[in-house]
């Protein structure tokens, strides 16, 4: 894929990041994980730098699907652990703790920021995710993993437990019962098993996973109403714990209520009828239906 451009109106931030690389092409934002030599080790450094791209993307219409990747072998092998890693070694920020002065998980800033996107955001799993490498791609919407991917969460045999909300999250997406497992031996388990599990969604040829992330997002950015799908998304987080399908019911039909008055619906319409691509101009950061609760974002 050819990066055609990056974000003009915020360079200066984006010639902060450090440990992360963030590009745009083909209305498609790429977020490639960014210490190699450390096979892309997480630091609360990295964590600033992924809400800060997840901001661009979010602010940026151009943009309709992100897609998160590691550099070099590996996706990201955890947390990082040196003991000479200086930001973990920093008073947490005052901004990031709690009313008791407990300090806020950084991995739950990262995947609370990662649940709120409006773009879809699909991980292209290139190599190992341990730790919060796994835990941070569980609410991205879609995760395709390399055949060479190996995935753990590892924390109890660090005498830590899951963090980056993955209590939450990791439950929702494979069950329980798998979750428990995974979580309570803290094993490390290839892609097959990952995707037996409904971890991720496809295996790839080692060398091809990014390539299949993009097919993807394409698929997404080429076809689908951004503000669809940036309410879809909300929908089916905020209803995965609802007590009854009548609160679903209930937002369906206010959502759908408002689409169908939109311009962007007899656009999508007319577009089907004409056996052509749509054209939508509707925009998830100001256009969304007033049913839907946004998550917030901020850190």
């Amino acid at each position: 894929m050819t990066i055609d451009h990056r974000w003009s109106a915020r360079e200066s931030e984006l010639s902060m990041f450090t440990q992360i690389d963030y590009a745009v092409a083909d209305a498609i934002a790429t977020i490639t994980l960014q210490r190699p030599d450390k096979l892309n080790a997480f630091t609360h450094t990295m964590a600033d730098e992924l809400v800060a791209a997840c901001d661009l993307a979010d602010d940026d219409d151009a943009v309709r699907a992100v897609v998160v990747t590691g550099s070099g072998r590996a996706f990201c092998a955890g947390a990082d652990l040196d003991p000479q890693a200086a930001e973990f070694s920093k008073a947490p920020r005052p901004d990031l703790v709690f009313d008791d002065g407990v300090p806020r998980d950084i991995g739950g800033v990262v995947s609370l920021r990662f649940a709120a996107m409006l773009k879809p955001m699909i991980a292209a799993i290139n190599g190992p995710a341990v730790g919060i490498g796994a835990t941070m791609t569980l609410p991205m919407d879609i995760r395709i993993a390399s055949d060479t991917a190996r995935f753990g969460f590892v924390f109890v045999r660090r005498n830590l437990v899951p963090e980056a909300a993955s209590s939450w999250f990791l439950p929702r997406v494979v069950g329980m019962s798998k979750a428990m497992e995974w979580v309570v031996t803290g094993r490390v388990f290839g892609a097959a098993e990952a995707h037996a599990a409904g971890l991720v969604s496809d295996v790839i040829a080692d060398g091809g996973v990014l390539d299949a992330a993009y097919a993807v997002a394409r698929e997404i950015t080429e076809n689908a109403s951004p503000v669809a799908v940036a309410s879809a998304k909300q929908m089916l987080w905020a209803m995965s714990g609802a007590e009854s399908p009548w609160a679903a019911h209930e937002l369906d039909s206010r959502v759908l209520h408002e689409l169908v008055a939109s311009t962007d619906f007899a656009e999508g319409v007319t577009a089907f009828l004409e056996r052509r691509k749509p054209q939508f101009g509707l925009r998830p950061r100001h256009d969304l239906p007033a049913a839907i609760t946004r998550w917030p974002r901020g850190s």
